[in-house]
């Protein structure tokens, strides 16, 4: 079943402000910054010893909205990323209990084998 909450998605529209604000004022340590396909950086900021982290993204980095302005996405995605013991378990035991995913999980670009669930609401 879930083990921990990896990361939460923060979109923002300029991520080097946005790692200005959480390294330099609220005392954050950057903990990824690295290329996210094209023209995109993935970047995880998390508090000094925190397991969970944000990842600061901007909206076109994500599929969403155009010149930068986000769409609300209830419904979908919903920018949480979880840790699992076995993917392929927890993704037959949350559809059963009616969680909705994107789709099953798939080897990623990263090599990670991921899903997303979508929004309830």
């Amino acid at each position: 079943m879930i083990k921990y909450v990896h990361s939460a998605t923060i979109l923002v529209q300029d991520q080097d402000q946005a790692v200005d604000f959480y390294v330099n004022k609220l005392g954050f340590e950057k903990r990824r910054d690295s290329p996210f396909g094209e023209n995109s950086r993935w970047i995880e900021v998390a508090p000094p010893g925190g397991q969970a982290s944000l990842a600061l993204l901007r909206p076109e980095d994500v599929g969403q909205g155009e010149g930068g302005q986000a769409i609300p996405t209830v419904g979908g995605p919903t920018g949480v990323s979880l840790v699992v013991e076995n993917i392929e378990a927890t993704y037959q035991e949350l559809s059963g209990k009616g969680v909705n995913f994107t789709g099953p999980p798939q080897e990623m670009p990263w090599g990670a084998k991921a899903t997303w669930m979508t929004d309830q609401g």
